[in-house]
């Protein structure tokens, strides 16, 4: 029986988490509901917790506080993706509870899941049960429910609910149940609980390096398993509001704050870091949010803008071990003002970047998630006081939006661009003469005028909103839809485009990607030349993997 964890054991139990998480990332991979190449997130939580289970096993410690505080700060900077962002937050919480404890038992760690649980749900407006949420909160259930005084037996009662749980989740939301699906990211937290309770028996871990993400290409080198299209939600609130608050009393809670906010909108997420509190929510009234939040402290880089929310899963293509785009980076160049950085795939599109002044190019996007670590190492590389970041990818944006926590030496400034097309008007949008808030503001409207969409492979059969679609079929998407299904690539591409254009398009950008042939391209581009005489039709190399054509209409 253990009656007590110490910082030894906790460390091997994060090793062991990590190696199991790892070993599974394929199977969490294919629960994506999204039948695209480009949700993994199995690869996305399994990058994250490895970052935390490297930080261990390079070092020893004297205290479960310690490790747990490790732990936080690590899946905090190496967070990819919405999925690992959470996964961060309910550490951060653990972490908490921990905070100055020698050893750790049955009431220490229940009271520590409970509070992790507690945490990640304070991220956001409104969390969406049959969720990774709803299984964390279950298993802090278990864990406070537990009487005994054996921790490997509490951790057992834990599994035990959590699995029972995330059964459920098959119907407690439309999309999975259509799938047959249970929840992948709330499958990733138990292959990570399922390896804490693997190391309860002593035995020394050692640390598997994670293997690298496939970059998924047409042959459908991918998870067989059909799935269904993850729908998105109509919006409901007009206005994005972000802003930080530089707290009045460092020991002040924003529980009130969050209070007093959390019925005017959605998608809210408040971090309180001690000093600051982060504020992230959609509302139709903005007026009354910053109210509210002027009551706790001094606002800074605010921003209230229009902003579609929408959640997927993205692949992860950097290997472990390999350095991350963000190491590789060039040596700090002499301090400026004002420095812009951007994500993006591919040699072209990197380059398009280069040649709008953008000052960094952090490698990643459609088919790799750069990490928080990655873009804060991209950040400090410009030795700028402040720095715009263009994310080019929904979900990259809340990973992007760490950073602002983990720098002390110059302002962040995310400009919440969902697409590399939204990316490139925002940098098109650059004006010297003004300050960066106004700048990133600018920058964010420029990206709202534009409408983007892709063509891509279905991964895998399945069947979306009355379309059958087969493994290998072209898939055009607009506005996180799928809005074109065939096996002809271009009478896709050509359908898409005419999905998004109007008798008012002016602009009708096309970036080939890599598997896009020259023949391909050249017969696209005479055919939308003659359909559209009266706009600008324009046909760029991007060189993007994954994606056949990256597309803007302006």
């Amino acid at each position: 029986m253990i009656n007590q964890i110490d910082a030894a054991l906790l460390r091997n139990m994060v090793l062991s988490a990590a190696n199991n998480l790892s070993a599974n990332k394929d199977a969490v991979d294919a629960l994506n509901v999204f039948p695209v190449p480009d949700g993994d997130t199995g690869t996305n939580m399994g990058l994250t917790f490895m970052n935390a289970a490297k930080e261990v096993e390079a070092n020893t410690y004297a205290s479960v506080s310690d490790v747990a505080s490790a732990v936080a700060k690590a899946t905090l900077r190496g967070a990819r993706g919405n999925s690992g962002v959470i996964l961060s937050q309910i550490f951060r919480g653990i972490s908490k509870v921990l905070k100055g404890l020698e050893t750790a038992g049955v009431s220490e760690l229940a009271a520590a899941l409970k509070t992790g649980s507690d945490t990640a749900y304070s991220a956001v407006m409104k969390p969406t049960e049959g969720t990774i949420l709803t299984v964390i909160r279950k298993c802090a259930q278990a864990a406070q429910e537990y009487e005994g005084e054996d921790v490997e037996a509490m951790m057992e009662a834990v599994i035990a609910k959590g699995n029972r749980t995330l059964a459920k989740t098959t119907q407690m939301l439309p999309q999975l149940q259509q799938a047959g699906v249970v929840d992948a990211g709330g499958q990733g937290l138990m292959f990570v609980l399922e390896g804490f309770t693997m190391a309860l028996d002593g035995r020394d871990v050692v640390l598997n390096a994670m293997p690298g993400a496939k970059s998924a290409h047409a042959d459908g080198a991918q998870p067989e398993n059909a799935q269904q299209a993850l729908k998105t939600e109509d919006i409901k609130f007009t206005y994005c509001t972000e802003f930080i608050v530089n707290k009045y009393d460092p020991s002040a809670s924003a529980d009130g704050l969050r209070t007093a906010i959390e019925g005017k909108g959605d998608c809210m997420l408040i971090i309180d870091e001690e000093e600051i509190v982060k504020v992230h929510i959609h509302t139709n009234n903005p007026g009354y949010v910053l109210e509210q939040a002027v009551k706790l402290g001094e606002m800074v880089n605010i921003k209230i803008d229009n902003m579609k929310h929408q959640h997927s899963s993205i692949i992860n293509g950097e290997k472990a071990g390999e350095p991350s785009p963000a190491e590789e980076a060039a040596p700090a160049a002499p301090e400026k003002e004002l420095a812009i950085i951007s994500v993006a795939a591919g040699e072209g599109l990197a380059q398009t970047f280069r040649d709008l002044n953008i000052d960094g190019i952090i490698e990643g996007g459609q088919t790799m998630n750069p990490s928080t670590e990655d873009i804060l190492a991209a950040a400090n590389a410009t030795n700028a006081k402040n720095v715009i970041i263009l994310p080019n990818n929904k979900n990259i944006i809340l990973s992007a939006e760490q950073v602002q926590y983990l720098t002390e030496d110059r302002k962040i400034f995310v400009v919440p661009t969902r697409s590399v097309p939204e990316g490139i008007a925002a940098a098109m949008a650059f004006s010297p003469e003004l300050g960066p808030e106004e700048l990133a503001k600018a920058m964010e409207e420029a990206a709202k005028a534009v409408k983007s969409g892709s063509v891509t492979f279905a991964v895998r059969d399945t069947s979306i909103d009355g379309m059958d679609i087969a493994k290998g079929n072209y898939l055009g998407l607009s506005g996180g839809k799928i809005a074109a299904v065939g096996e002809d690539l271009n009478e896709i591409t050509a359908k898409l485009i005419a999905e998004m254009a109007d008798g008012d398009s002016e602009v009708i950008s096309v970036y080939q990607g890599s598997d896009a042939t020259e023949e391909d391209a050249a017969a696209l581009e005479e055919r939308l030349c003659e359909a559209y005489p009266d706009a600008d039709v324009l046909f760029y190399d991007g060189g993007q993997p994954v994606y056949y054509y990256l597309i803007s209409v302006e």
